[in-house]
């Protein structure tokens, strides 16, 4: 992947990868990468299904799942018991273990 793209991927992963799973098949990126990408998309999902909750429109899905199966997939088990203190539950870093 180019620099340009994986700037592309950060600021909105879906357009670059279209589903979550696609980025573990990207061999060019480093796992860092991967996981950084994976964790803004999770915000991302995570403010959408804040957003449907308090009323705005759209449609729900299973985004925030497959991004969080995706993460699970590349880092080992999540520690999803200690979220954010925010509505969203932004999942700290330390809830993703980078050493496999």
């Amino acid at each position: 992947m180019t620099e340009e793209q994986i700037e592309k991927a950060m600021l909105d992963p879906e357009s670059v990868f279209g589903m979550p799973e696609n980025i573990l098949n990207e061999a060019s990126l480093p796992k860092e990468i991967k996981i950084e990408i994976l964790r803004r998309w999770q915000y991302n999902a995570s403010e959408e299904a804040v957003a449907l909750e308090e009323g705005m429109p759209g449609q729900e899905s299973d985004m925030l799942r497959r991004i969080l199966v995706a993460l699970g997939d590349l880092c080992g088990p999540l520690d999803l018991q200690h979220t954010g203190p925010a509505k969203q539950h932004g999942l700290p870093r330390e809830a993703i273990k980078k050493s496999n």
